[in-house]
């Protein structure tokens, strides 16, 4: 049984002359946490309404749990999208209640489900505010619960920490780890590259509609790290450093950056620092962030595909 929840062959779609996604293909496994990934006007929103049925593509296949996507409502996808859409007048019980019917639930079970996540939240005594006597916060916990009451198989999230409190961004945060470790597909969508490295496995970046690198993270960055380590051996680590090794510079933590020549090794080094009974602290990878690998792939400066 394929591991798949989501799968894009070759997707393209064009608005009025303007190619938005092209021939654009990644998968999306059960149990991972994806990212989603590209500047504004990338093809990132195209693509999403594609997935979830809201548009079409103009050529090539998506698949979800190995079934052909055809634009009618599928029960198996649950959608944050970035701007957010309550019904502001109904209450938090009512909405839940509704949305959950539309996804094919009795109401019996539906308000047992509705209620079983107002009671992970600690919420349950929401049930009878109105929408609109929320906070923006609050609107969002809500939106939430929206997405994933349904027990979806894939999850899209769209800047679903945005609005959030410290506190509640946690919460959220645990909850998408939670769900993704019983299974559910997830794919993460935002700009912020710090909350992709903590939760995400995988990512796609896209740009001008083409997919521009696609993998694991710790892969991405390995195939993008430049051999420069991270060292803590005093003050003055040049006067400790063999011949050829470059001291480049000390970082807010106090480490030192430094770069081993080409014919030389990791081994090598540390060799010549043990040979000489050298107190090392620290020692490890200094591999890029990957909001330094995003803005080196997708500026326009540098178009570099990996």
């Amino acid at each position: 049984m394929s591991n798949l929840v989501l799968e894009l062959r070759e997707v393209t779609k064009q608005y009025e002359g303007h190619l938005a996604v092209d021939h654009l293909s990644f998968q999306v496994k059960k149990g991972v946490l994806f990212g989603l990934l590209g500047p504004n006007g990338a093809g990132k929103t195209s693509s999403i309404r594609m997935i979830t049925g809201i548009t079409l593509p103009d050529s090539g296949s998506i698949y979800l749990d190995g079934q052909p996507v055809d634009g009618r409502l599928s029960h198996n996808i649950g959608y944050l999208p970035e701007e957010r859409g309550l019904y502001k007048k109904m209450s938090v019980g009512e909405h839940l209640l509704y949305l959950i019917r539309l996804r094919g639930w009795n109401k019996k079970e539906g308000k047992a489900k509705v209620m079983e996540w107002l009671e992970r939240f600690n919420i349950e005594d929401w049930w009878a505010k109105k929408i609109d006597e929320l906070s923006k916060g609050m609107q969002q916990k809500v939106q939430f619960i929206a997405t994933v009451m349904h027990d979806p198989s894939l999850m899209i999230l769209d800047e679903p920490f945005s609005g959030l409190d410290p506190v509640n961004s946690k919460l959220i945060r645990e909850e998408i780890v939670r769900l993704s470790e019983e299974g559910c597909g997830i794919i993460l969508s935002t700009h912020r590259m710090e909350q992709v490295e903590e939760l995400c496995d995988e990512i796609v970046i896209v740009n001008h509609g083409k997919k521009i690198i696609e993998g694991p993270i710790d892969n991405i960055k390995m195939r993008h790290w430049n051999g420069e380590y991270l060292i803590d051996i005093g003050e003055h680590p040049g006067q400790f450093l063999p011949a050829g090794v470059e001291v480049i510079q000390q970082n807010k933590k106090g480490l030192w950056e430094i770069r081993i020549p080409s014919d030389s090794s990791t081994s090598s080094l540390l060799e010549h620092l043990l040979k000489n009974n050298t107190d090392i602290r620290h020692f490890e990878k200094s591999l890029p962030s990957l909001n330094d690998i995003f803005i080196q792939i997708t500026g326009e400066d540098n178009p570099q595909i990996s």
